[in-house]
């Protein structure tokens, strides 16, 4: 790729881009959210057309202006957020688009045994009959991966792909991936994973502000480095240690026996065709504790998470919130107890995306003083709330007025905080709350969880990041197929464990 120049009005994404793969390179792609690495593949992928450029495959210039065309030339791309229709199958999904798949409809039962056969053969094993709507996060990330080995992808780009991966699943699609690369496949990984990316890759390509900052090997550089290249400062996420070196009255131990913020006891919550998605699970968050729930995307966690802030019923058990019983209370109740939720998907059930950013933070209490006065909302006093989170949260935009879905990953994932966090709430339910971040916004959203711990607060750490729960938590719990399966006071941590753990093989 040369000179790629994109731009969307007066936003430049890519400012003369230059970017060189070769066959069998695993190559990475890195930079804060809102760098361009995404629109640099999308123009690759076939997706955008750039303003100035061009890209060259094999030593041919070819004009990519087509999804089509790019997957003639055998680019696959695996998005970040799922491109997927979610109401057909994972046959169906795979053959879209496809003429090879039969002359005038695909031959679902061939491609259904082709899937089977790829899915074996890289332990992504997936339900070709499978709906999509049906499957968790994880699931559908590994449908991406089985798409573009379904259609021959000789340049295959991925995007965050570990992302709902244990680590002996990552350990697994590594060895795919060189496998892949040894074969002759380019291949172009993207992530904020910096240890990661230091293990698979030989190249690295970073950009800053939409340019490239840098192209080096892989071997002649370390993760600090690569950091500092990204935001262009030094960066360090931070942990408890931090916090408790801050804090020399802090002893180390679990705050849970002090007052118990949040308890949650035999609780069972089932999908629409019954199944139990929550089996029985019970777990407590102390007061100034982190507790951090781990387990591989789709095990039930999601579920938890929703019934503990009202938005799942539940079919037995028992949820409690400071001592009052809430399992069948409102939402509004629970946060007036002193609830604050940052759900999983900040682009579909956190944001109002085509809403202001004031209207985005005040949507939880629009409907008390001083935002509202018998039934009026005081438009003042909206605007200086939302003035008040965006410079304690740092959120960077054109102003209060700035739409939330025109904003970076980074700073809509901080309106979602400060909606949840400026209410000085006492219980935290964070799920993947740093999911897609770059190093820079990962970090000031764990300084908010540390911040909220040292205040007193109970967190509850939902994440699929075993890196996130490792830096964060007190305590550990292990969520697999919608059981608490273990525990770990933090001192007997083991990752090796953990992962066996998540994965079901160990108790």
């Amino acid at each position: 790729m040369r000179g790629i120049r994109v731009a969307f009005g007066p936003v430049v994404a890519n400012d003369d881009v230059d970017l060189q793969v070769a066959a069998g390179e695993i190559h990475a792609l890195l930079g804060e959210n809102g760098a361009g690495k995404s629109t640099l593949m999308r123009v690759l992928a076939g997706l955008i057309v750039p303003v100035a450029g061009e890209v060259r495959i094999d030593g041919a210039v070819e004009p990519l202006g087509s999804p089509h065309e790019a997957m003639r030339l055998g680019i696959g791309m695996v998005h970040q957020h799922f491109m997927l229709v979610p109401t057909l199958t994972v046959a169906e999904n795979v053959c879209l688009g496809l003429p090879s798949t039969g002359r005038f409809l695909p031959d679902l039962k061939a491609a259904g045994r082709r899937i089977r056969d790829l899915a074996s053969r890289h332990s992504l094993e997936i339900d070709p009959d499978a709906r999509i709507a049906d499957l968790s996060v994880a699931g559908r990330q590994r449908v991406e991966i089985l798409k573009a080995l379904f259609r021959g992808a000789r340049i295959l780009i991925l995007d965050e792909p570990t992302a709902v991966l244990t680590p002996q699943e990552t350990e697994g699609l590594f060895r795919i991936l060189r496998a892949l690369a040894a074969a002759g496949t380019a291949i172009i990984f993207i992530s904020h994973k910096l240890n990661e990316v230091m293990a698979l890759t030989e190249t690295i390509t970073v950009l800053r502000q939409g340019r490239v900052a840098a192209t080096l090997r892989t071997a002649d550089t370390d993760a600090r480095a690569l950091a500092r290249l990204m935001v262009g400062a030094d960066v360090r996420l931070p942990t408890l240690e931090d916090e408790r070196a801050a804090a020399p009255h802090d002893d180390g131990k679990s705050n849970a026996a002090a007052r118990t913020i949040l308890a949650v006891s035999g609780l069972v919550c089932r999908d629409a065709d019954g199944v139990a998605r929550v089996d029985g699970a019970s777990l407590e968050v102390g007061a100034g504790e982190i507790v951090g729930l781990a387990g591989v995307d789709g095990n039930g966690q999601q579920e938890l998470a929703e019934a503990i802030v009202g938005l799942r019923a539940a079919e037995a058990g028992r949820i409690a919130i400071s001592g009052e019983d809430v399992t069948r209370a409102s939402v509004a109740r629970r946060i007036a107890l002193g609830l604050a939720h940052i759900p999983e998907d900040r682009h579909h059930t956190a944001l109002v995306e085509p809403l202001a950013i004031r209207d985005n933070i005040a949507l939880e209490r629009i409907g008390e003083p001083p935002l509202s006065r018998r039934g009026w909302i005081d438009r003042k006093a909206v605007a200086r709330l939302a003035a008040e989170v965006m410079a304690a949260f740092d959120i960077r935009a054109s102003g209060p007025g700035q739409t939330a879905g025109t904003l970076s990953g980074g700073n809509q994932q901080k309106i979602v905080l400060g909606r949840a966090l400026s209410r000085d709430p006492s219980l935290v339910v964070a799920v993947q709350p740093a999911r897609g971040l770059d190093v820079g916004a990962t970090a000031f959203v764990h300084r908010q969880l540390l911040a909220r711990r040292a205040a007193g607060a109970g967190v509850l750490l939902v994440s699929t990041e075993l890196d996130e729960i490792l830096a964060l938590s007190d305590r550990i719990l292990v969520v697999y197929k919608g059981r608490i399966v273990g525990a770990m006071a933090r001192r007997d941590i083991s990752v090796e464990r953990l992962g066996l753990m998540m994965a079901g093989k160990a108790a």
